[in-house]
């Protein structure tokens, strides 16, 4: 029996061996997997520092194309608002232009009312010349008849 205790024993020695051996290559194996984690977070660190600076240029570059964005708009609103004096402008000179005109066809219509009465009297005017004109040739001729009837 006894040697059934050193076979025993042996088994078990020879059993812990195995199991010493056993954990040692999956230490070995978590070991290069570790390793491996690692360099793959240091790859990403730096990738991320990459990723960090891109996106801090890209910020800056969108502050700078909303800055110039903004200077344009600005630049714009004063265009809108020439355009829009513009336009009040040009009502303005449309208002005027109207008064105007309706002044001048305002005196126009009292003006013709004086020249309709300026052209009656000038033909009532004509029409006593041309009878007095008449009247003296009617005279004259009388009058030559006259000389000539006794002339004879």
């Amino acid at each position: 029996m006894e040697w059934l205790m050193s076979v025993s024993v042996a088994v078990i020695a020879v059993a812990f061996v195995l199991f010493v051996i056993y954990s040692i290559s999956i230490f070995i194996s978590i070991k290069k997997t570790v390793v491996n984690i690692y360099a793959t977070v240091e790859d990403l660190k730096g990738e991320m520092e990459g990723v960090k600076k891109e996106t801090e240029q890209l910020l800056h570059k969108t502050n700078r194309l909303a800055d110039d964005i903004q200077h344009k708009s600005n630049s714009l609103n004063s265009v809108f608002d020439a355009a829009e004096d513009l336009g009040q402008t040009f009502q303005h000179v449309n208002q005027s232009v109207k008064k105007v005109s309706y002044a001048v066809s305002k005196q126009a219509d009292e003006q013709s009312e004086q020249v309709a009465q300026a052209v009656k009297w000038g033909n009532v005017i004509l029409e006593f010349w041309s009878k007095w004109q008449a009247k003296k040739a009617e005279k004259a001729a009388k009058a030559e008849s006259t000389v000539t009837s006794r002339g004879e």
